[in-house]
Order: structure tokens, then C-alpha cells, then sequence
């Protein structure tokens, strides 16, 4: 008997917690997912800026190894990946110097321009996002004519493409013997 009493005080606690959980619950409109979104790219910008001034300017051309890019390059194929798969996901015009491709122009390496292409970069994902029709993220489009993917799920995937460079700087500034900045979840 005191089983069942148990049991059954078990099960109203539960139906009690699911019960007051849901109807506290709030579904989530497009525009809050768009928000979201806006202020994830603006704490990925304010990250990796951390990142760019934690390596000091004369270490941008650091090479872990001599087949892998050099810091500098990282970062410059980080933010031609922000424009191109970015512009790809909204259809919107990409930036002029994207054709230029700046990861190969020994100009564009020294910090002050590793910064204007990264910043640039960023605020460029940021505007798509806030002014992309969120009603078209449903939409499928192929990239690289392969792979087809709705237009929300590509910008989830410029988002990864950033963070997966972003992260393997890491390893170049511990190499450095430097501490990398704190991860910025919030």
C-alpha cells in the first residue's frame, strides 16, 4: 500500500512539473529565431576580434606548420567563408574584394588588414541576417550546384564554418605560449 501511495504521489509530481512547464513554455516566433541569430553573429564578431588582438601583429604570418595556413591566412579565409557561403545562403550581392581572394595577397596579411576583412566580414553576415526575409529561409537552393539545403540551414552553416577557423587559430596563439581568450558562449 505505501508503494502505491509512492507511486502515485511520484506520478502527480510529474504530471505537475510537465504540465506547469508546458504551460509556461512560449513558442518561438521567426523573428525571435532571426534575433537569436543577429546576436549570435555579434558575439562570434566581438569572439573573434578577441582572437585577432590576442595574437600580436608580428606573429600573423605563424604557420603551425609549414602546410597548414598562416594565422593571418586563417583569419582571411575565415572571412571570405562569411561572405561567400553567406551571400550564397540570402542571395545577397557579395562584397567586391571576395574575388580578390585577400588569403593569398601577401598585402592583405598584416593585422590592420586581417582586421578590416574580418570586421568587414562580419558586420556583412550581420545586415544579411537582419534584412533577409525570414519567410525565404524555408527556401531550397543548391551550393556548389551539389548540395541542396534550405537558406536557413546554409546560414547555420556559415556560422560553423567561422567558429570551425576561428578555432583552430587556438592552437597558433598557445603555440605562442599566449592564452586564447575565454569562450564566449553568452
Amino acid at each position: 500500500m505505501k508503494k502505491m501511495i509512492l507511486l502515485s504521489g511520484l506520478l502527480q509530481l510529474i504530471f505537475l512539473f510537465t504540465f506547469s512547464y508546458q504551460s509556461h513554455s512560449q513558442n518561438l516566433s521567426s523573428e525571435d529565431i532571426k534575433g537569436q541569430m543577429v546576436k549570435d553573429w555579434e558575439r562570434a564578431k566581438a569572439y573573434t576580434i578577441d582572437y585577432l588582438n590576442t595574437m600580436p601583429a608580428g606573429k600573423y604570418s605563424f604557420k603551425a606548420v609549414d602546410s597548414l595556413r598562416s594565422f593571418a591566412m586563417q583569419m582571411l579565409h575565415l572571412s571570405a567563408g562569411n561572405v561567400f557561403l553567406m551571400s550564397n545562403a540570402t542571395g545577397s550581392e557579395p562584397l567586391p574584394w571576395l574575388m580578390s581572394n585577400p588569403e593569398h595577397r601577401a598585402s592583405a596579411q598584416k593585422k590592420d588588414s586581417v582586421m578590416y576583412y574580418v570586421t568587414t566580414s562580419y558586420d556583412y553576415c550581420i545586415n544579411a541576417v537582419k534584412t533577409f526575409d525570414v519567410n525565404k529561409w524555408g527556401e531550397k537552393t543548391k551550393m556548389f550546384n551539389v548540395f541542396e539545403e534550405t537558406r536557413f540551414a546554409l546560414m547555420n552553416k556559415t556560422f560553423e564554418h567561422q567558429g570551425h577557423h576561428r578555432g583552430q587559430t587556438t592552437i597558433y596563439i598557445r603555440l605562442q605560449g599566449i592564452k586564447p581568450p575565454e569562450e564566449r558562449l553568452f
